[in-house]
């Protein structure tokens, strides 16, 4: 096999498997280790491609996302667990946000035998969800409804959120990188997430482990503005290790 058309395979079975290791590539190719290390180094610099410690990995780009019925279904016992992982760092009296999402939607079964909470969120599934807590005041920031995801957005709820100082902020993505932080497709919807962040004084990203590696166009926080990332203990160990070697908290849970 002439080097371009091996150097063209190996980048169409790393973008089929989204991470490989030099060990995979090897035996799936029948050639060296070292030869995979080489192609690999020249498809990075190409910018086809990155390097990892034991592989590569192509960045996975979000433009959109299924529906909000769609995602509930999707991943639904891993975002159960994410959901219960991150209530038990909600202690009784605190004021957190719980931005609107499938995901954050999870933390609101987990935390309704908290005492003397206050949970502020642009959700109304969430606040409908903890509407009979007597322990558990709701506060809604207004703004305008998103009839298929019943969630609030615009003016009014970015003006809400810049008036509130909360202890944690449990914010939910479709694409957070190792090293571009929390992105979105959608730039209506970043402010209020920048929002909520601000008015943190810890800031923590519940995702499910199928967003990890993902980018999309609007930045929303660099990986400095985040405290903690809980996801799924189903993420590749590839990039597990990746994401360890951050400066995040990271939970897999």
């Amino acid at each position: 096999m002439l080097i371009l058309d091996r150097q063209n395979k190996v980048l169409q079975y790393v973008k089929s498997k989204k991470v490989v290791t030099v060990t995979e590539l090897a035996k799936y190719f029948k050639v060296h280790e070292a030869t995979i290390r080489r192609d690999l180094t020249l498809l990075e610099k190409e910018k086809k491609l990155i390097r990892t410690h034991g592989g590569a990995m192509i960045e996975d780009e979000v433009h959109s996302e299924p529906s909000f019925q769609e995602r509930t279904e999707v991943e639904f016992e891993i975002k159960q667990r994410i959901g219960q992982f991150a209530a038990t760092l909600i202690n009784d009296g605190e004021n957190i946000i719980l931005d609107s999402g499938t995901t954050t939607l999870h933390i609101t079964d987990a935390i309704k035998d908290k005492k003397n909470l206050t949970v502020i969120t642009n959700d109304i599934n969430i606040a409908a969800s903890l509407r009979s807590e007597k322990e558990i005041t709701v506060i809604v920031t207004g703004g305008v409804l998103f009839p298929d995801s019943y969630m609030l957005n615009g003016m009014i709820t970015n003006e809400s959120l810049n008036k509130m100082h909360v202890h944690t902020a449990f914010i939910g993505t479709p694409a957070f990188h190792h090293r571009l932080g929390l992105t979105h497709f959608d730039e209506q919807l970043v402010p209020a997430k920048k929002g909520m962040i601000k008015a943190a004084r810890k800031t923590v990203v519940v995702t499910d482990h199928t967003k990890i590696g993902r980018i999309s166009l609007h930045n929303v926080a660099e990986l400095k503005e985040i405290d903690m990332l809980i996801t799924g203990n189903e993420l590749d160990e590839e990039i597990k290790k990746i994401m360890l070697e951050t400066n995040i908290d990271v939970k897999f849970v």
